[in-house]
């Protein structure tokens, strides 16, 4: 599979700035004797110090690299990774594992000076048990990849994020990501079975893998599920597989408010019915995706026919005093899911957007879109803000915000302080500050008050792992500074 490509590419010549020195002799002369690929092109290192971030895209419109990895290193192996993490120890230097870079909050972003260490040779799918139904993969591994040779036997593990054709399974893992038919199939964290995870020290750990669950004390492998790349590089994973749908079930429903959506959607959950995709939409967002003006519901659910058929009649009922609408939004959904290529655009012509995902319990969801949308919106030459409902469960759901803002002045301060109101106002209601996206740097601020008194367990688990703090060092709020 060709490796995908940035959203938008730095300009051809040269960069505006001084390009700081590449990593030091010496420890380029380690990476040979270990036999790691690398590269130290003025062009490599510029493209691997960023993600997706959306704050970076004007900084590479105008040929401005904020972060200077000191070397792109490339290894083929999980020994090949624990050698570069011994020798990033032995010369005290940073260390930010990189997949696909798909991250939107800047957790993949690698330091000036340190190791951007790409993962994507790393690219065996190892074995697959379709007795169990679990496939072995190594964290390189692109979704398309992955999701074609399960399909071929016919499987699929049923992850399927907005940045599929960009991201790798090391990535969805090491952030904690959700598919878009997550209430099907679950969140990474209930996919993942077992892993192999490298130390900051280059040690090699395998974690789970005997089953779907055990009882040996903690699940240790909660610890890197999430940890992006803060406590340890995942290198290798175990997943649980589907068989391939053979059935499946569309309807949409438009509904008055968006607090009468999330009460159906409550109701719907609580009745364990799961149909894989529930996404309720503001006025704002149905009016843009679909042109109707309500709130749309758009449902699909698939698998055997009579949990559809059971699951499609609870969603009926439950949506009973809304509006049918033309179930051709769902594939208008399905057509345009992936699609961003609107934002790059927009920020290069000062236009600052972004969304943010969080989750709460049903009983403050309406409280917090309220309180959350007012709190942006009463942000001076903020232009839109917006919600939809994208994951559900019994107990609570998702909340997907946007906004959209032309500030005359600085654009790095706007953004911050949209991402400052809307994150603070979620603590406040009770939320959590993000739901599949991680932390990365954009949120490193709010950890300690997000976590508050388990905070201090969190960065005792980093002394303990990671000493010497070269492991994506100010990354989930741990290790160094962060943004």
């Amino acid at each position: 599979m060709t490796k995908p490509t940035m959203p938008n590419d730095y300009p051809s010549g040269s960069f505006s700035g001084e390009v700081p020195d590449a990593a030091p002799a010496a420890l380029l002369a380690d990476l040979d004797r270990a036999g790691v690929s690398y590269g130290v092109s003025v062009s490599e290192r510029a493209a691997h110090g960023r993600d997706w971030w959306p704050l970076s895209i004007r900084d590479v419109a105008n040929g401005h690299v904020p972060h200077w990895p000191g070397v792109v290193v490339a290894p083929r192996s999980t020994s090949e990774v624990s050698a570069v993490l011994r020798i990033a120890s032995e010369h005290r230097t940073a260390v930010t594992a990189q997949g696909g870079r798909s991250g939107v909050v800047g957790g993949a972003v690698a330091p000036t000076g340190g190791i951007a260490l790409d993962l994507t040779g790393l690219n065996r799918i190892v074995s697959i048990d379709e007795v169990s139904g679990t496939v072995n993969v190594e964290a390189g591994t692109f979704g398309p990849e992955l999701e074609s040779y399960v399909k071929d036997r016919g499987w699929t593990v049923g992850h399927f994020p907005q940045s599929f054709d960009l991201a790798t399974v090391g990535g969805w893992i090491a952030c904690r990501g959700a598919g878009q038919y997550s209430n099907r199939y679950g969140k990474i964290e209930d996919i993942v079975r077992g892993l192999t995870v490298v130390l900051a020290n280059g040690d090699v750990i395998e974690l789970g893998g005997r089953g779907p669950r055990q009882a040996v004390g903690p699940d240790l492998m909660q610890l890197f599920i999430g940890c992006e790349g803060t406590l340890g590089i995942i290198t290798e994973a175990t997943l649980a597989m589907h068989p391939v749908a053979p059935y499946e079930q569309r309807a949409a429903y438009g509904f008055d408010t968006f607090a009468g959506g999330l009460e159906a959607c409550r109701r719907i959950m609580q009745r364990d019915a799961r149909p894989a995709v529930l996404r309720l939409y503001d006025e704002t967002e149905t009016l843009r995706n679909f042109e109707v003006p309500q709130c749309a519901l758009v449902v699909l659910d698939e698998g055997d026919q009579l949990l559809v058929n059971a699951t499609m009649e609870i969603v009926r009922r439950e949506c009973a005093q809304a509006s049918f609408l033309d179930q051709s939004l769902v594939a208008t959904w399905i057509a345009h899911r992936n699609d961003v290529s609107a934002l790059a655009p927009l920020w290069e012509h000062g236009i600052v957007v972004d969304t943010i995902e969080v989750a709460g319990p049903w009983s403050t969801l309406p409280d917090m879109h309220e309180r959350v949308v007012a709190a942006l919106s009463a942000i001076n030459e903020m232009l839109a803000v917006s919600v939809h409902q994208s994951h559900a469960y019994i107990d609570g759901a998702c909340l997907y915000f946007t906004f959209a803002g032309k500030p005359e002045g600085d654009h790095t301060a706007f953004y911050r302080r949209a991402w400052d109101e809307a994150s603070r106002t979620v603590l406040a209601c009770g939320g959590s500050l993000s739901h599949h996206h991680g932390i990365g740097r954009n949120r490193a601020r709010f950890v300690p008050e997000a976590l508050a008194s388990a905070y201090p367990l969190l960065v005792s688990q980093k002394a303990v792992l990671d000493p010497l703090d070269i492991l994506n060092p100010g990354a989930l709020g741990i290790g160094g500074a962060s943004w």
